[in-house]
């Protein structure tokens, strides 16, 4: 199945890439299941991020390796995270981070989410994953806000 959210913030392409970091990873963590970061190498090829989900009976680790990346500059960059180890409830695990230039300014970041639940129960996990995405769009348009040094 696949999820796509977007969200346009305030900042450029570049200054969003640059924020785009465990603190960033760690703000956009969902109440539930809380979280625990075992591993944040980056964004890059050949990073890894490591998770722990915590359930309250029971703990599932999550690891996934970036796959891919590509920086446009101004225009654009993304990168993908691919499942390696993944909770019981996932079999496949495909997510591309992509930002790029909004018309007018800004930047629109675009979560586009593959997964597969095992015994073709996909549907059933779709709307916990969806709102667990859309929980990020005001953390995105809070976190990427210009701060108006205008005003004294």
């Amino acid at each position: 199945m696949k999820i796509v959210i977007e969200t346009k913030v305030e900042q450029s392409v570049a200054d969003v890439k640059q924020k785009f970091d465990k603190d960033l990873f760690l703000a956009l963590s969902p109440p539930f299941p809380p979280v625990k970061l075992l591993r944040f190498d980056g964004s890059k090829k050949g990073d890894e991020v490591g998770l722990e989900l915590n359930f309250l009976l029971f703990k599932q680790r999550w690891i996934s390796d970036i796959t891919a990346d590509e920086d446009g500059g101004d225009e654009y960059f993304y990168f993908i995270d691919e499942g390696k180890e993944l909770p019981f409830f996932l079999e496949k695990w495909h997510h591309k981070h992509h930002i790029y230039r909004a018309e007018g300014g800004g930047a629109i970041i675009r979560d586009e989410i593959t997964f597969k639940a095992p015994y073709g129960l996909s549907f059933l996990f779709y709307p916990a994953l969806w709102s667990q995405f859309l929980y990020r769009v005001p953390i995105y348009k809070k976190y990427f806000k210009v701060k108006d040094v205008a005003k004294r």
